[in-house]
């Protein structure tokens, strides 16, 4: 799908922090050596200097005729570069009058941007090369998309990569490099991240958030490199966005379409995909309100929270509807379909309990069907109705049954949220499966206001120092061997007890969780600094 442009102002909110030294990159602590974790990829010793890049640097051996400078240092980053090659010389800082340009006309929302986040001139597409250019490029063939190098050499910065993606990516970490220290420094930045992945979820069917404070976490997610914004906007206190095929399910307090077509315009120009989630056949409280006939109700005519009667047409009917709607809003490439909770499963006998249901899965499935079949056949056929757009799909874990004999569609992935369902499985079943899982584990990465039942307000050093994507139920990891098939995570904000926080208090409270989870999915190997550094980073960086 053709990502849409969007144009970025030049405004940006705050103010860049311009340091007052040249030569070196500034330490927090002022030891030596590379930082963040960023490895040395020159070899032993730097060309024309003599000096072994393992060791801090005092003056070159080949000094300039005016000055010499010690060996650079790799930047303090969040999350932290990959690789960096260190070099002599002053590093680049902004100045008033030196410009952006780009290669490549794709690539003018990334320049707009950057100019006007370090008060540089935007010049467009240019080939000559100028003192103090900051140059955004495509090249590099066909590689990871979202891959950059970053060279400050010679007075000017180079920022090239496969895709523009990547590219954007480069200007964040110059972004970083500049408001935390003043100066870019010299050498090479070679990064990537390591899963493909990198999502923030907001319930806002429980809790309704504003726009400006959607809009004010995009921009904070892509300067963490976040690629992904899950919405969860119908459940069954409230349906949150404007419909136009059923206004009558529609919440008072929402989001118009208009509202919604700015933040994914927003989150497109950071290269974030807004990914809906209308979940069924469960948590649909708000489409049920309005349609009372399709509640589910079992053997005693006593109704069932939030679920639909999937044995009725017409609750297929509406739910479709909406998938078909909104997937003329939402025009990322993903889709979560939801099926978690759905309460007529969670019964002792659910044949018993619900007959309807049982008798339209016979006659559907033949004399063996049961609910749980339903229930799969129910998650299949919505998304045959999403496939038809063109979507990747996903479901949560408990919405794939065990024991059914339907068995859900082959290119459903796994969103996989806890191990506390009846029947539970563990994650090395869907993987051994051949199975691709995102980590949603709510022992790390649910936020859920009010904290209920056992849930706790995550902590970003615990997801520092102890989760990894590989650890998707708990606190065991899975075996390496399915490293691959784990295409990432997401951060989760649930508003179960909506008034518990504030906006401004739920931005606090996530702010260094998201910190830390965005360092954990681009490189889940132990953080080379502490926890301690890691938070005054975050502090000095904004």
């Amino acid at each position: 799908m053709i990502r849409k442009r969007a144009v970025v102002a030049a405004a940006v909110v705050g103010t860049v922090a311009l340091g007052t030294g040249v030569g070196v990159w500034a330490s927090a602590d002022g030891g030596g050596g590379p930082e963040n974790g960023a490895r040395q990829t020159s070899p032993g010793r730097v060309a024309g200097t003599g000096a072994d890049p393992g060791q801090p640097a005092t003056t070159s051996a080949s000094p300039s005729p005016s000055r010499s400078y010690p060996l650079s240092r790799a930047p303090r980053t969040i999350p932290a570069v990959r690789s960096h090659t260190p070099a002599r010389g002053p590093g680049w800082k902004p100045q008033r009058g030196e410009r952006v340009v780009v290669s490549d006309p794709e690539l003018a929302d990334e320049g707009r941007l950057v100019a006007g986040e370090l008060g540089l001139a935007y010049a467009g597409e240019k080939s000559d090369a100028r003192a103090g250019d900051v140059r955004l490029a495509l090249g590099g063939g066909g590689g990871n998309q979202e891959s950059y190098t970053l060279t400050v050499r010679d007075g000017r910065v180079d920022i090239s990569g496969p895709g523009e993606a990547g590219v954007f990516y480069g200007t964040r970490t110059l972004k970083q490099e500049v408001h935390g220290g003043g100066t870019a420094p010299e050498g090479v930045v070679r990064d990537q991240p390591a899963k493909p992945v990198r999502g923030f979820m907001l319930d806002i069917a429980r809790k309704p958030y504003s726009e400006a404070w959607i809009e004010d976490r995009i921009r904070e997610l892509g300067d963490l490199k976040y690629n992904e914004l899950g919405l969860h906007f119908s459940d069954d206190q409230a349906f949150r966005i404007e419909s136009s095929s059923h206004p009558e399910i529609v919440s008072r307090d929402h989001l118009t379409k208009a509202q919604v077509k700015r933040i994914v315009a927003l989150a497109d120009s950071r290269h974030i995909t807004v990914v809906p989630e209308i979940d069924s056949p469960g948590h649909l409280g708000a489409v049920i309100a309005a349609h009372p006939d399709l509640q589910l109700r079992n053997v005693n005519g006593v109704a069932t929270r939030g679920a639909i009667d999937i044995s009725k047409e017409a609750s297929a009917r509406i739910v479709d509807d909406l998938l078909n709607e909104y997937a003329g809003l939402f025009t990322g490439d993903r889709w979560h379909l939801g099926g978690d909770e759905y309460q007529a499963l969670t019964v002792r006998d659910p044949q018993a309990s619900y007959p309807q249901l049982a008798a339209a899965a016979r006659r559907k499935y033949g004399a063996g069907g049961t609910v749980a079949d339903l229930a799969t056949g129910w998650l299949n056929d919505r998304a045959t109705t999403v496939r038809a757009h063109d979507r990747t799909m996903r479901a949560w874990n408990d919405g794939f049954l065990r024991g059914t004999s339907v068995q859900p569609a082959k290119d459903l992935q796994v969103a996989y949220w806890t191990g506390k369902e009846i029947g539970a499985r563990p994650p090395a079943e869907y993987l051994s499966a051949g199975r691709k899982v995102l980590n949603y584990n709510d022992e790390y990465l649910y936020y859920v206001l009010g904290q209920p039942q056992t849930f706790v307000y995550p902590t970003g050093q615990r997801i520092y120092e102890q989760w990894n994507p590989r650890m998707l139920r708990g606190t065991t990891a899975v075996p390496a061997r399915y490293d691959g098939q784990i295409l990432g995570g997401s951060f989760a904000v649930w508003s179960d007890r909506p008034n518990a926080q504030t906006e401004g208090q739920v931005a606090a409270g996530i702010r260094m969780p998201l910190r830390a989870t965005a360092q954990k999915l681009w490189d889940p190997g132990k953080p080379a600094l502490s926890w301690a550094d890691f938070r005054k980073l975050a502090d000095r960086l904004g």
